[in-house]
């Protein structure tokens, strides 16, 4: 079954660090007076922001951690600050307020901009030996984000020389006893070589001899509107074309289902998205015997058969949870993108089934994705700007964690509006001659928007109660 696939696909590790996005402002930060240096003042704002991935053996391309290690960058740093390349964020802060927003303020900026101007001073030891220490502490050595209370690493898993763009479904028994509460996960990829990208999902005991069955198929997924090359699909050239899929029944989905679909996700692998935090009291439920099923994306161009463990961390929800925690995937699966077309538009629809408390956004598309917008059309007309990506990077898949969580009553329908840029300027278009449809590969493009929700439905103290 499609449905169970579509949300998933094709998104891309990146290794490199310091990459483009929206430059939303050139101008010369605030004057700073006080001499400003390396210990004192620079130090704590790269470790609260740069770190986590400016690490040893991380996905940025060089780390960040010591003086010494910065010193040869600091030029290009302050260049990719004051741009605000750096830290990446995507969405336009004018519409909603989000926990993880990882922009810096004006007076870090400042501050980063005046060390390097004046010089890039060491300076000495911080005032205190609290600050010193060293600014927080960096996170565990082992790769994670986050303090897993429980590790799920897939068996052993031979990744052909041959495998150059495979999708595989492992499944892994989490043989708890009991219903699990879980507030922040994370995927570690085995081999960051090889590992293109993965998700894990959560499959009910029951479900797992289907899955089991339907993955092993040689044709699994073909339909009249998709065929399968080795492990990934795509949609047939023939297929019709919906570019407007407001003004389709289907929404823009494929005909005879609806452009949305309800999974339920803890943790996927790529970057800009390290772990997913919850906010206390919301959290994601994993059944009694309940499985793991891992999608891996694996891309061998190596040469050499490559052995993989990927594994998942979970971190169990200390507080009595008040809200369980879904995801709808809303997509237009018909589209086509003309050749050379620099500006092409496509939407989708989905109406709310339900009353869903918004919990986070994530705008989805591929390498010709220019920028997307979603609003929700209330029931009573009135219409709101949920998010917006005024310039989308591929490269980068943040997931929107709204400060604030709020009501969006069933009959409210999301209208979701992107644009694709396959033209010659778009620098990451792996071909601008060729018309683009949906496809699982990276060089196929896609087109989703995912909302992340709770039930209002405040969960029985009984299944909420916390967990060690």
């Amino acid at each position: 079954m499609i449905a169970m696939r579509l949300w998933r696909m094709s998104l891309i590790l990146l290794y490199g660090g310091f990459c483009a996005h929206a430059v939303t402002s050139q101008e010369d930060p605030p004057y700073v007076k006080s001499e400003v240096t390396y210990n004192k003042d620079v130090a704590p704002i790269l470790h609260k922001h740069c770190t986590s991935c400016h690490r040893p053996n991380d996905i940025a391309p060089m780390s960040l951690t010591t003086y010494e290690e910065v010193l040869p960058f600091a030029r290009m740093i302050r260049e990719n600050v004051v741009q605000r390349k750096m830290p990446p964020w995507h969405a336009d802060p004018v519409f909603g307020e989000f926990i993880n927003d990882a922009r810096l303020k004006d007076e870090e900026i400042a501050i980063i901009d005046a060390w390097v101007k004046n010089g890039a001073k060491r300076g000495g030891a911080p005032a205190s030996s609290s600050d010193s220490a060293p600014f927080p502490a960096l996170a565990p050595a082992s790769g994670w984000h986050i303090k897993p209370d429980v590790v799920f690493a897939i068996p052993e898993f031979l990744v052909s020389k041959t495998a150059e763009d495979d999708y595989e479904y492992i499944y892994v028994p989490t043989n708890f006893r009991e219903d699990k509460w879980i507030q922040a996960a994370e995927v570690l990829p085995g081999d960051r070589r090889v590992v293109h990208h993965a998700t894990v999902s959560v499959v009910g005991q029951s479900e797992v001899a289907k899955h089991l069955e339907r993955h092993g198929k040689a044709n699994e997924g073909e339909d009249q509107y998709h065929y399968r090359t080795g492990k990934v699909l795509h949609l047939r050239p023939e297929a019709p074309v919906i570019d407007d899929g407001c003004a389709a029944p289907d929404g823009g989905g494929v005909p005879g289902t609806s452009s949305g679909y309800l999974n339920i996700v803890p943790a996927i692998y790529l970057p800009g998205h390290l772990a997913e935090t919850r906010p206390p009291g919301y959290a994601l439920r994993i059944p009694a015997g309940g499985y793991l099923q891992f999608q891996i994306h694996y891309s061998n161009h190596h040469g050499l058969d490559v052995k993989d463990r990927t594994s998942i961390g979970l971190v169990f929800a200390r507080e009595s949870v008040q809200h369980e925690i879904g995801q709808y995937e809303i997509w237009n699966n018909m589209f086509l993108i003309p050749a050379n077309d620099d500006n092409h538009r496509v939407t989708s629809c989905y109406t709310l089934p339900k009353d869903v408390i918004a919990v986070a956004y994530t705008a989805h598309m591929h390498f010709r994705g220019k920028n997307m917008l979603t609003k929700a059309i209330y029931p009573d007309g009135h219409e709101e700007v949920l998010l917006y990506v005024p310039h989308y990077d591929f490269r980068w898949q943040e997931t929107y964690f709204l400060k604030k969580q709020f009501l969006l009553p069933k009959g409210t329908k999301l209208m979701t509006v992107a644009y694709f840029d396959n033209s010659k300027n778009n620098f990451q278009n792996p071909d601008p001659s060729k018309s683009v449809r949906w496809g699982e590969p990276s060089d196929e493009e896609m087109m989703g928007f995912w909302l992340q929700f709770a039930d209002p439905a405040v969960v029985s103290a009984q299944s909420s109660s916390t967990q060690k």
